[in-house]
């Protein structure tokens, strides 16, 4: 017994000490993957990123500048910078997509706007609230989009050129600016076959939750 005991010990230190290398060469390779791919620079990736950005973002600088500023209106607001880096420099994240990109923002300026109504005098609660109110609806519509949050903080601090608007603040700029950069990113997102927005998974999660019927497989 005694005899076998060592036996069965020796095999065993033998296999962990041919696996032991295996399993390093393993993590090795995929740690050197791993870093290969976030350090890849893809020039064609960077370059319709760009042009997107700055053709969503520069018609709406256009109109703002050119054609609102003379009647005190504004089309541009600072989350729509936030949107962009989303929309077009990483178009395969699920905060990125329509739903996300829509309903964040027109939930959040709601929120915003509701919130300097009822807490105006008191900027230090309406602001925070603001943000707050908008995450927890965000949450609750499943489209959460981190830049919203800048959406429902701007309608409060934003100024009387902002807050002077009551909710058609919704309407303009935020429905109309996001659909300007929506549009954008419909277009120069799709002009290459290495990119697509929406994503796959979006369209395909869209069409498996209605059959050919039109009712949905899963009810909330």
């Amino acid at each position: 017994m005694f005899l076998l005991l060592i036996s069965r010990i020796q095999k065993n230190k033998h296999k962990y000490a041919i696996e032991m290398p295996i399993k390093k060469t393993k993590t090795y390779r995929r740690t050197r993957y791993l870093l290969y791919k976030e350090t890849l620079i893809d020039f064609e990736e960077h370059f319709w990123s760009f042009i997107g950005s700055f053709v969503g973002l520069g018609l709406i600088c256009y109109l703002n500048y050119h054609y609102l500023s003379k009647y005190d209106l504004t089309l541009l607001i600072g989350s729509f910078g936030a949107s962009s880096v989303l929309i077009y420099g990483n178009i395969g994240s699920p905060l990125a997509q329509p739903r996300n990109l829509f309903l964040g923002h027109i939930i959040s300026a709601i929120v915003g706007v509701s919130s300097y109504k009822l807490l105006g005098d008191y900027l230090w609660i309406a602001a925070p609230l603001a943000v707050s109110v908008s995450i927890i609806g965000m949450q609750m519509a499943k489209a959460l989009h981190p830049p919203g949050g800048a959406t429902a903080l701007i309608a409060v601090t934003g100024g009387p050129s902002i807050t002077n608007l009551g909710y058609e603040y919704v309407f303009s700029p935020v429905i109309t600016g996001v659909f300007i950069l929506f549009l954008a990113a419909l277009i120069f997102n799709n002009i290459t076959p290495k990119r697509q927005y929406p994503t796959k998974s979006f369209i395909v999660f869209k069409r498996i939750l209605f059959n050919k019927k039109n009712q949905p497989y899963f009810k909330r």
